[in-house]
């Protein structure tokens, strides 16, 4: 029963595999870049949404001050080589969506989603890391492979995007898995709850972000300055967060303790 249960995060991953085959190609939604906010403030266009990535850059720098040094990072096992990406990623996103909304356009667009793609590889990294490899070197390899994918994903849409029909569902695919795969991994490993209620809380945070971004316009008729965009961008730096303090917390805890 147990080697059947392990085998459960394969056929969800099969599942979710099979269902963007079936699906055919995925495309941007129409309008894409018109978003509610056209407020510009002290000559900064679509000022909020590009503010409001400061978040990110202020999380991952946080983050890397304070898993500073080998021996932090070794403390998270074979996960380190993960979170490394991770915490990269999400300083490479403030850059890269703060570009993207000074002037919304589909060449810009590479530049925020690119870092997001490897935002969520370097999660799916880290916590296979964590809950399999036996050495760092296996979690780093892991690394490298989802680091490819991830670029792979954003240049394939942006490809089939200048062909007519553009494909989102490499991305899209690296965006669901983590809903998916981390809380089967961590609940198969018998990972500590704590850990797993951090990572539950930021994959809700992360929903609610995604789901925000959807009604953009509805959220910004309904609470003025703060559009559903930029509400996006506040409740993922949350999501973000909260896994951020968790490495940190775990990080300072002896082996045998987590």
């Amino acid at each position: 029963m147990k080697n059947i249960a392990r085998c459960l995060p394969w056929a969800a991953l099969c599942a979710l595999l099979l269902a963007a085959l079936c699906h055919g190609p995925v495309g941007q939604l129409p309008h894409y870049h018109d978003f509610a906010d056209q407020t510009p403030v002290l000559g900064i266009p679509h000022a909020r949404d590009v503010v409001s990535n400061l978040g990110f850059a202020l999380v991952a720098l946080w983050g890397w001050a304070r898993l500073r040094g080998g021996e932090r990072f070794r403390a998270l096992g074979g996960g380190a080589p993960g979170y490394r990406l991770f915490l990269a990623a999400l300083l490479l996103t403030a850059f890269g969506s703060a570009w993207y909304h000074l002037a919304p356009d589909n060449a810009r667009l590479i530049w925020d989603r690119l870092p997001i793609a490897l935002a969520c590889a370097g999660l799916l990294a880290g916590v296979w890391g964590e809950t399999h490899a036996a050495s760092r070197c296996s979690g780093a390899w892991l690394s490298a492979l989802l680091a490819v994918f991830a670029v792979f994903s954003v240049f394939w849409w942006y490809a089939t995007e200048l062909r007519g029909q553009g494909d989102l569902r490499c991305y899209l695919l690296l965006q669901i898995a983590p809903f998916v795969l981390v809380p089967m991994w961590q609940w198969l490993r018998g990972r500590p709850v704590a850990e797993r209620r951090a990572f539950g809380i930021a994959l809700l945070l992360y929903a609610v972000a995604k789901a925000a971004e959807l009604y953009d316009h509805e959220i910004g008729r309904l609470l003025g300055g703060l559009t559903g965009h930029t509400l996006k961008h506040l409740l993922a730096t949350a999501a973000a967060g909260v896994i951020v303090a968790d490495l940190v917390r775990r990080s300072r805890q002896p082996a045998r303790q987590k």
